[in-house]
C-alpha cells in the first residue's frame, strides 16, 4: 500500500491523483466551439463573399477535437505508465466516471428509442395528421421496404457478440497475466469491429429508402447510423488497447484502460442488440429477406 501513496506538492502523502496543469481542456473546449460553429455555418450556408466556409469549419472544427483527444490521452496513459500516479482510490474515480459517461451514451439512445416507438405505437394517431397521412395507418408505411432482421442483420449481431467473446477473453488474459493471449483477443475483436463497419457500409449501400422519406428512414438511419459511429470509436479504443498490451502496459492489478474500452464495447453490444430486437425485427413487421 505504501508504493500507493503519492507526494503532493505540499510534502503530505495522500493516495489521489492531483492532476498537473494541463492546457488540453482549454483546448478541447475551443475545439468543440469550433466544430459546432462550423457545423452552424454549413447547414445555414454562410459564405464569406463567393466562398462557402462552413464545411471547411467542420473540418477545421473535428482535426482540433481529434488533436485534442490525442494528446490528452497520451498524457493520461503517460500519467498512468510512467508517473505512477493512478492509484486504486484514483482509479475508483475514474470507474464512476466511465460509469457515468455510458449512462450518459444510454440516454443519448433513448431519443431515438423514444421517437421510433413513439412513431411504430401510434402510427394512427387522429391527432397527428402529418403523420397519418405519412404512413396511411400502417407501419411500416407503405412505401418502405425494411431491412428483413434475419439476413445481414442477425449476421451483424452474431459478429458483434463473438466480439463481445473475445474482449472478455482478452480481459481474463490480463488478469491471469497472459499478455500474448490478451493481444490475440484484442486483435480479434479490431478485427470483428471492423467487419462489422463493413457490412453495415454494405447494407447502406443497399437500402431502399433514404433518410427524409419519413420517420421511419429518420429513426432507422439515427440510431443504426449513431449506433455504428459507436463501434467506429470503440475499435479505435480496441486498437489502442491492443498496442498498450504489446507493450505491457496492462498488468492483473492495473488495467483500467483497457476496463474502459470493455465497458464501452459491452454497451455497443447491449444497444445493438436492442436496435436488432426493436427496429430490424418487431419494427419491420413482415419484411423477408430480399431475393439476390
Amino acid at each position: 500500500m505504501a508504493e500507493d501513496i503519492k507526494i503532493s506538492s505540499t510534502g503530505k502523502p495522500h493516495p489521489y491523483h492531483i492532476v498537473r496543469p494541463s492546457i488540453w481542456p482549454l483546448v478541447g473546449s475551443l475545439s468543440g466551439g469550433l466544430l459546432a460553429l462550423g457545423a452552424l455555418m454549413y447547414m445555414h450556408d454562410v459564405s464569406i463573399g463567393d466562398m462557402p466556409i462552413g464545411f471547411k469549419g467542420i473540418i477545421l472544427g473535428l482535426l482540433a477535437v481529434v488533436a485534442t483527444m490525442f494528446f490528452w490521452w497520451k498524457d493520461v496513459i503517460f500519467e498512468a505508465c510512467v508517473e505512477k500516479v493512478h492509484t486504486p482510490i484514483a482509479m475508483v474515480g475514474m470507474r464512476y466516471g466511465m460509469a457515468m459517461f455510458i449512462a450518459s451514451e444510454v440516454m443519448f439512445f433513448v431519443a431515438f428509442f423514444w421517437a421510433f416507438f413513439d412513431a411504430s405505437l401510434f402510427f394512427g394517431d387522429v391527432d397527428q395528421v402529418l403523420r397519418v397521412e405519412h404512413t396511411h395507418g400502417i407501419w411500416p408505411p407503405p412505401h418502405i421496404s425494411p431491412v428483413a432482421a434475419f439476413g445481414l442483420p442477425l449476421l451483424m449481431t452474431m459478429i458483434l457478440l463473438l466480439s463481445g467473446c473475445t474482449v472478455t477473453w482478452a480481459h481474463h488474459a490480463i488478469l491471469e497475466g497472459h499478455q500474448d493471449d490478451a493481444v490475440k483477443g484484442l486483435a480479434l475483436s479490431t478485427l470483428l469491429g471492423v467487419i462489422f463497419l463493413g457490412f453495415q457500409i454494405y447494407e447502406y449501400t443497399h437500402v431502399t429508402f433514404g433518410f427524409t422519406e419519413g420517420i421511419y428512414s429518420s429513426t432507422f438511419f439515427m440510431a443504426t447510423g449513431f449506433h455504428g459511429f459507436h463501434v467506429f470509436v470503440g475499435t479505435i479504443f480496441l486498437a489502442v488497447c491492443m498496442v498498450r498490451a504489446k507493450k505491457g502496459h496492462f498488468t492483473k492489478d492495473k488495467h483500467f484502460g483497457f476496463e474502459a474500452a470493455a465497458w464501452y464495447w459491452h454497451f455497443v453490444d447491449v444497444v445493438w442488440l436492442f436496435l436488432f430486437v426493436a427496429v430490424y425485427w418487431w419494427g419491420a413487421g413482415d419484411a423477408v429477406p430480399a431475393a439476390h
